[in-house]
C-alpha cells in the first residue's frame, strides 16, 4: 500500500519541477513574450513556446536515456542510484561556485529557441534534477520479477523516462506560458525588463536538496 502514495508522490516532483523550471525566468519565458511584443502577435508567443519546450524536452530526455539504459544492470540499481545522487549534488555545488555562465551561450542567438532552450537546460543542469526521481520511479519492484529479460526492462526504463520528460515538459510549459500569456497580455515590456531576477543560487541548492534526498533514499 505504501509504493503507490510513495510513486504518486515522485510523478508530483516530476510536475512540480516542472512548473518550477517554466516560472524560472532563465528558462525562457520572457524571450517569449519578447518575441510576441516585437512581432505584435500572439501567434509568435504560442511559436516561441513550442521552441522552448522542444528544445527543454530533448535536453531531458537527452539526460534520462544513459541512466534509463544503465538501470536494466539489475544488481547494480543502489550503486547507480547512489553515484546519480553525487552527481547532482556536485553539479548544484558547481553552481553555487561557478558565477559565470558558460561562454558558448553567448553565441548562441535568442532566435534559436530551440537550440537556446536544449543548451540551457543542460548546462543549468535541469535534466540532472530529474534523475533521482526518474530513478526512484525505476525502483527494485520494477525489476523485481526474475523472468523479466533485459530488452523487457529497459523498453519500460525507457517507457518512464519519456514519461517523465513528456509530463516535467507539459508542466513547464503551461507555467511558463502562463506567465508569458499575463505579461504580453498586461503587463507589457516593462515588466519583462525588470522581471529577470536572478535564481541562480535558489537553482544551485534545488539541484543540490533533490540530490541529496535521492541520495538518501538510495542508502
Amino acid at each position: 500500500m505504501d509504493a503507490l502514495p510513495a510513486t504518486a508522490g515522485l510523478w508530483l516532483a516530476v510536475v512540480v519541477s516542472g512548473i518550477y523550471h517554466g516560472l524560472n525566468p532563465g528558462m525562457g519565458w520572457p524571450l517569449a513574450v519578447s518575441a510576441a511584443l516585437f512581432e505584435q502577435r500572439g501567434a509568435a508567443l504560442a511559436r516561441a513556446l513550442s521552441a522552448l519546450g522542444i528544445g527543454h524536452f530533448v535536453a531531458m530526455l537527452g539526460v534520462l536515456l544513459p541512466f534509463a539504459l544503465m538501470f536494466v544492470l539489475v544488481d547494480y540499481q543502489r550503486e547507480i542510484r547512489i553515484g546519480a545522487s553525487i552527481l547532482v549534488i556536485a553539479m548544484g555545488l558547481y553552481l553555487v561556485f561557478q558565477k559565470r555562465h558558460p561562454r558558448f551561450l553567448s553565441r548562441v542567438k535568442p532566435t534559436r529557441l530551440v537550440l537556446w532552450s536544449f543548451l540551457i537546460a543542460l548546462a543549468h543542469g535541469a535534466g540532472l534534477m530529474l534523475v533521482p526521481i526518474y530513478l526512484g520511479l525505476c525502483g527494485p519492484g520494477q525489476a523485481g520479477a526474475g523472468y523479466e529479460t533485459g530488452s523487457v526492462l529497459i523498453n519500460q526504463n525507457i517507457g518512464t523516462a519519456l514519461g517523465v520528460a513528456v509530463l516535467h515538459t507539459v508542466a513547464m510549459i503551461v507555467s511558463g506560458g502562463g506567465l508569458a500569456y499575463a505579461a504580453y497580455r498586461i503587463l507589457g515590456l516593462k515588466f519583462v525588463s525588470q522581471s529577470w531576477f536572478n535564481l541562480d543560487l535558489v537553482w544551485a541548492g534545488s539541484l543540490i536538496l533533490v540530490g541529496g534526498i535521492g541520495l538518501w533514499t538510495a542508502l
